[in-house]
């Protein structure tokens, strides 16, 4: 069993976090609740936490230092327990660090902590990704909710609204998960890509590159979801038609490409961390109706 952690705020704004993948469980934000019930009938997450890497790998392995290593879909940190590191009631980091299980998996030294603040309307989560070994460490990280859609049971069209004009052309998923070098088209106008269940029939939405710093899950009636983004340049779209979610996934790195055959340090979009050194990347929600912030 996971604990699970509760936050509150004097506002009456709450969060529900759980030890085990450090994943937000729930959080209710001027009386609605934007994180989808969970079922595992359909899928048995809400919010995994996205460590070391993010997305597929070719054949579920990645090569480092000529030996393979089963590093799978997502990275493993959404499969193990963290332990607390601060907690306060507005406030909760987790920590993570290597083990022999992730070791065999993944052999580097490090610390991954998740960090949840709750304010007024809003939730801070950051990641904070920590060299501790004497090599230079290769990571992706990101993360993955799953907010209600409808949001705020609206019937009206949703849509994505960026804060800058972005490029309608995403790559293609190819089969294993791999980024294809081919794109297809969405049907994002300008800033805007209005959301139906269909355009995730075959698999994610994924902008690369974004220009954006922001975006908002917009439900058409006066209530928005918005999105501030802090060293994520990447953001994946992601549901099961017609399960009532929508992931919205802040991401450093994204899948193994299509060609791409070489190392973990070789592979396109992983950071690499000098020995000792530390760095964050952060998302802030904040809900919105009427006009009204919670």
């Amino acid at each position: 069993m996971s604990d699970k952690i509760l936050l509150t705020h004097a506002n009456g704004d709450t969060a529900e976090i759980l030890t085990f993948g450090a994943e937000l469980a729930a959080w209710r934000a001027g009386g609605v609740d934007l994180i989808w019930a969970k079922d595992p009938e359909i899928w048995d997450q809400t919010a995994p936490v996205l460590f070391p890497v993010v997305g597929w790998t070719r054949d579920g392995s990645v090569r480092v230092d000529g030996q393979t290593y089963p590093l799978a879909l997502h990275g493993f940190a959404w499969k193990k327990r963290f332990e607390i590191a601060e907690r306060r009631e507005d406030y909760l980091r987790l920590a993570l660090v290597d083990d022999a299980e992730t070791r065999a998996l993944y052999p580097f030294a490090f610390r991954f902590e998740v960090e949840f603040r709750l304010r007024a309307g809003a939730l801070d989560n950051n990641l904070i990704v920590t060299n501790t070994g004497d090599r230079p460490l290769p990571y992706a990280c990101g993360l993955h909710p799953a907010f209600r859609w409808p949001l705020a049971r609206s019937a009206a069209e949703h849509a994505i609204v960026f804060e800058k004009e972005e490029r309608a052309d995403v790559p293609i998923i190819a089969p294993g998960g791999l980024f294809s070098t081919l794109t297809k088209r969405t049907p994002l106008t300008g800033a805007r890509l209005p959301l139906a269940p269909e355009i995730f029939a075959h698999d994610a939405i994924c902008f690369l590159d974004i220009a954006s710093r922001s975006l908002a899950f917009d439900n058409g009636a006066g209530a928005r979801l918005s999105v501030t983004l802090d060293d994520f340049p990447h953001v994946g779209f992601w549901t099961l038609p017609p399960a009532p979610y929508l992931c919205i996934e802040p991401w450093t790195g994204h899948g193994d490409p299509d060609d791409f055959h070489g190392e973990l340090y070789e592979k396109p979009s992983m950071r690499i961390l000098a020995p000792g050194a530390s760095a964050r990347h952060g998302a802030t929600f904040a809900f919105e109706q009427n006009g009204s912030v919670g």
